[in-house]
């Protein structure tokens, strides 16, 4: 029962995904480079804190 709810689940995102980029495209392109400047901010971050545990953590 749990995996067809993740499932509809699965749908109703891609569906909502879709409604976003075909109404309003400006608006899902800001969403998408949001999206990427977080995963890049993260990425920067775990890179800097695995530098500073190099260098002696100090």
């Amino acid at each position: 029962m749990a995996v067809q709810g993740k499932k509809i689940a699965v749908y109703v995102l891609v569906v909502f995904v879709l409604y976003v980029i075909i109404t309003d495209p400006e608006k899902a392109a800001d969403y998408v480079q949001i999206g990427f400047e977080g995963i890049s901010t993260a990425a920067q971050s775990i890179g800097d804190f695995f530098t500073w545990i190099a260098d002696g953590a100090a």
